[in-house]
């Protein structure tokens, strides 16, 4: 009897040895694990811009001719009012010319419109009236005196009559000559002269602008930083000639992606970064944020304006340049890697590393960047997750596991 007991407690010993001997000998998950840790978590986004003056200044051709000269090259620094480029104007003294002619009659026609008459129709028109006066006083005279011969049957009823007839006519062609002399013009047709004259004006006016336009001066004191056309260059109406600005106060147009336009606001913090500078940064800030999404290339973009903090020389204009913002800024946030995060039904968790085996673990997330993520809740300073498997193997909870660091 003492001897079968003693048989079933050796073969439980060798059971109890068998499985602990297993346990201890078997493969663990190899598993990369990081710490939360506190640490600065800065959110940013990064896309492209090109850098513009705040207020350029194009200077287009005002007319089809030719480039007389170029005095400027581009980089030149030059005050306002200097002479940059002079363009054939022939044509345009003579429509000058022609715009002053138009001028003229249309202020001989005001004249005469408005002092019914011109001057040799107003002298013509008084010597008619001078005539007819005198025509119908002789009428007048000669009626009187057959009045009186008849009184006397010296004259006839008929001549007497004849007489009075002439008389008629001669005050009928006074009165139709004085009124003509002083209404030549109905007020309709001096009104259409007036406005004759003002179309004529306005001509003239554009005429002497086109003009002024040929010789091409700096509108500011500035660098032309482009030039369009050369000397005797034939240069189409409109043609962009030249381009000068204050370059001590240029910008950035930046073109963010539609779904992160909802993160940007005035005032957000900006890195200007070009790549024939490496190693160099500008710093800047967002000045305007997008009104509107608009098609640019194959990406719906909203256009952002980025005011330049930190200016030099060195950024030049219509260039392209990567801007990256600054969304959101933590100094001390609770952090770990963002691969050590997953996500069911969007409730985030984590594997705690708990001794030798994993711990799923739900946790509140925060801010993120392109690698780490703040961690609201869960989780304490100090605490070990896994972020991975060295074996690409998915991790598990409660599975042995061996921390590879």
């Amino acid at each position: 009897m003492d001897r079968r007991w003693l048989w079933f407690g050796a073969a439980a010993l060798l059971i109890i040895v068998f499985f602990s001997v297993r346990s201890f000998t078997r493969d663990r998950l190899p598993v990369r694990a990081a710490q939360a840790i506190h640490a600065p978590l800065a959110s940013t986004v990064s896309t492209n811009g090109r850098v513009e003056p705040e207020a350029n200044h194009e200077i287009h051709s005002p007319l089809s001719t030719t480039v007389k000269a170029v005095y400027v090259q581009p980089g030149d620094h030059v005050p306002a009012g200097k002479l940059l480029m002079e363009l054939d104007n022939i044509e345009a003294r003579a429509k000058v010319a022609s715009a002053e002619s138009g001028v003229k009659a249309a202020q001989a026609a005001v004249e005469a419109a408005t002092h019914n008459g011109t001057q040799q129709e107003r002298q013509m028109a008084a010597s008619d009236i001078a005539r007819e006066k005198l025509e119908s006083e002789q009428a007048r005279h000669d009626l009187d005196a057959l009045v009186k011969l008849n009184a006397t049957g010296a004259a006839s009823l008929s001549e007497v009559s004849a007489a009075r007839q002439r008389l008629q006519n001669a005050e009928a062609g006074l009165h139709s000559s004085q009124e003509s002399a002083q209404s030549r013009y109905s007020n309709a047709e001096v009104v259409r002269a007036q406005a004759a004259l003002a179309d004529a004006e306005a001509g003239l006016a554009a005429a002497r602008q086109v003009l002024g336009q040929t010789s091409i001066r700096a509108p500011i004191a500035g660098t032309v930083y482009s030039i369009s056309a050369g000397p005797t260059e034939f240069v189409e109406q409109g043609k962009l000639l030249m381009q000068l600005a204050d370059l001590s106060q240029e910008r950035v147009r930046a073109y963010f992606d539609e779904p992160e336009i909802g993160r940007l606001q005035v005032g957000q913090e900006i890195q200007i970064k070009w790549d024939a500078k490496p190693g160099k940064s500008w710093k800047g800030h967002i000045e305007r944020t997008p009104v509107t999404v608009i098609t640019f290339g194959t990406r719906n973009v909203g256009e952002v304006l980025v005011k330049i903090d930190e200016h030099d020389s060195d950024l030049l204009p219509d260039t392209n340049v990567t801007v990256t913002v600054t969304t959101s800024s933590e100094a001390n946030a609770l952090t770990v890697p963002r691969e050590a995060l997953h996500s069911e039904n969007g409730k985030a968790y984590v594997y705690k590393v708990a001794g030798d085996e994993l711990k799923r673990t739900p946790v509140v997330t925060g801010n993120l960047n392109l690698t780490q993520e703040a961690i609201l809740s869960g989780l304490e300073q100090g605490d070990w997750v896994a972020t991975g498997t060295t074996s690409g193997q998915p991790l598990q909870e409660g599975i042995p596991i061996k921390v590879v660091r």
